[in-house]
């Protein structure tokens, strides 16, 4: 293919081309290394330095629109949690959330049977009110949640027989898309508590939440890169983790976008050369052209 075509290239083969890279490592579940940056080994040691028995308090406000990116970090949290045998607490502040919460506690009941509902997670299902639930849950629990999702007391249930407060935990988490979400976690629990605390968001509202690092936010997974990041610090931290394939679902899903980006970046390097190659060609052409049309004339 010569310069010429290569510039007038139909732009029908980048998109089949786009396809491919997409299609190719989807379907062949490529995964690549990744290497855990400082902001995720702060993310992993927030949890692992806890002792067994902690309460953490995990706060899902998205919906199924945003899974794709948020769903592998939610999950890496919970098995992280649940190899500390930590005391899990869920809650969400979104209509759209029960569902979101419900395939982390299925998670749990699948990889983790020895954990007991009530005794060693529970879920509060969905709470209508935004910042106002959270203001009233961490000064007084019972004046906004009276039961679990199921209307179970929380006198009958063992976590929170004698939980005065969300106060008295020891870390809050929260993977969130929006408002209300790590935001207002933040403004109104952990700042306000002096709560150490741990989100996950999705890449575009990530910058938002930079200012509140190292205190009171101590780590943050930004994006399916942070959350296969963290998938890979988990890895290394718990080899046994390697045998489960839903326990790499990140680091599965950036192989895609690696192909892609790298097709991306072939690209514009390819059509760049192609364009300053064809530009130098130019004035040659041009300069021969004046050279036979002078000879014409002397003749």
């Amino acid at each position: 293919m010569t310069l010429a075509q290569f510039s007038r290239l139909d732009r029908r083969w980048v998109f089949l081309a786009m396809l491919l890279a997409v299609a190719v490592p989807m379907l062949a579940r490529l995964r690549f290394p990744e290497s855990p940056s400082s902001r995720i080994r702060d993310v992993f040691y927030a949890i692992e330095k806890l002792p067994a028995g902690s309460r953490v308090l995990i706060a899902l406000d998205y919906d199924p629109a945003s899974e794709g990116e948020l769903g592998p970090m939610s999950a890496a949290f919970v098995r992280h949690c649940c190899e500390k045998r930590l005391k899990m607490y869920f809650i969400t502040l979104w209509d759209r959330g029960p569902p979101i919460i419900a395939k982390q506690t299925q998670l749990i009941r699948r990889e983790y049977p020895q954990f007991r509902y009530g005794e060693d997670y529970v879920d509060f299902g969905f709470r209508a009110g935004e910042r106002g639930v959270i203001k009233n849950v961490m000064s007084n629990l019972r004046a906004d949640i009276s039961g679990d999702y199921l209307g179970t007391s929380l006198e009958e249930l063992p976590l929170t027989k004698n939980l005065k407060s969300f106060a008295e935990m020891d870390l809050l988490i929260c993977v969130g898309s929006g408002s209300p979400g790590p935001q207002e976690w933040i403004q109104y629990a952990a700042a306000q508590y002096d709560l150490p605390m741990l989100c996950g968001s999705p890449g575009v509202q990530a910058p938002q939440l930079y200012p509140y690092l190292p205190k009171p936010l101590v780590g943050i997974l930004a994006a399916i890169k942070g959350a296969a990041e963290y998938e890979q610090q988990l890895l290394l931290g718990y080899p046994q983790l390697r045998e489960r394939e839903d326990a790499q679902e990140g680091l599965r899903r950036m192989g895609p976008q690696l192909v892609a980006h790298v097709l991306v970046v072939l690209l514009i390097a390819a059509g760049n050369f192609a364009f300053w190659a064809e530009r130098r060609q130019r004035p040659r052409a041009a300069g021969t052209a004046t050279s036979t049309g002078a000879e014409a004339g002397t003749a």
